[in-house]
């Protein structure tokens, strides 16, 4: 009885990581490849026929973005869901089900067009940095308007803040031919590009939204993965969060000197 249950354990597991690689559009290799792992032993693991190291349940859950215990808690889902109609707003339960707005996911796009059309073709913009670029234009538009501009939702991880909704919504961007995702290498190691297909519909995107992107690309977009990535581990949403867990915008409003993009001097003099 105690067999069977631990092969059914590890055929659940296994099954549970090959869902986790192709919803992250991964191939075996691709995977193998992150966790420094052959692929046949990632093969024998989603198919049931080798068991799962301590070790190698924590570099699945880096490559995933999501915490071992998440990873291990086989009778939850973690699902976005792209919706069709506006939805209000939605919160983060326990199986990680995270519901897009059509409208928010509409947004998402645009403005990620419109970060690939300006800077996507510099040697420095790969995945790390463009999440790290939403990342910033997301919360320093919240700090300085208090609305959302896209409103992702971004989990803490080992290389910072990264938008839950990216994996869904570039799938679907990728299906209507709007980018492309292309490898190559830089210093040494890999880097994942996307090809903006298209120009943004500027008609969905108003002026001061465009405005504050303007700034945070002419701010940030200089900088490497690496660069960038210890940049977002001072931010106080970073600095304040637990690991895996969503961000809370709110906490922009505590941003030190070097982050904030509010003048709140001004904003508590004016009548």
């Amino acid at each position: 009885m105690e067999k069977y249950k631990k092969s059914q354990f590890q055929k659940n597991l296994g099954q549970r990581i090959k869902a986790l690689r192709e919803a992250h559009a991964l191939s075996q290799e691709e995977l193998a490849e992150r966790i420094a792992l052959h692929r046949v032993a990632l093969t024998q693991i989603e198919n049931a026929q080798r068991e799962v190291s301590a070790e190698e349940l924590v570099k699945f859950s880096k490559a995933f973005e999501i915490s071992a215990d998440v990873l291990l808690d086989l009778r939850k889902d973690i699902e976005v869901v792209l919706e069709e109609k506006k939805l209000g707003k939605t919160s983060l339960p326990q199986q990680m089900r995270i519901s897009v707005p059509k409208v928010k996911a509409d947004k998402f796009r645009e403005v990620l067009l419109y970060i690939l059309n300006r800077v996507g073709s510099r040697p420095n913009v790969g995945e790390t940095v463009i999440w790290k670029l939403l990342y910033f234009i997301d919360f320093d538009f919240y700090e300085k308007y208090e609305e959302h501009l896209i409103g992702a939702t971004y989990i803490k991880n080992t290389f910072g803040p990264t938008p839950v909704e990216s994996v869904k919504i570039l799938s679907r961007m990728i299906e209507l031919g709007e980018v492309m995702a292309v490898k190559s290498q830089r210093s040494g190691f890999d880097q994942k590009k996307y090809i903006p297909y298209r120009e943004p519909d500027l008609l969905k995107l108003k002026a001061h939204e465009i405005k504050l992107i303007d700034e945070v690309l002419e701010r940030l977009s200089h900088m490497g993965a690496r660069q960038i990535s210890e940049y977002s581990h001072g931010d106080i949403p970073w600095v304040t969060t637990d690991d895996q867990v969503p961000i809370d915008y709110e906490s922009v409003f505590y941003r030190t000197p070097q982050y904030s993009v509010r003048d709140y001097g001004a904003t508590q003099g004016a009548v």
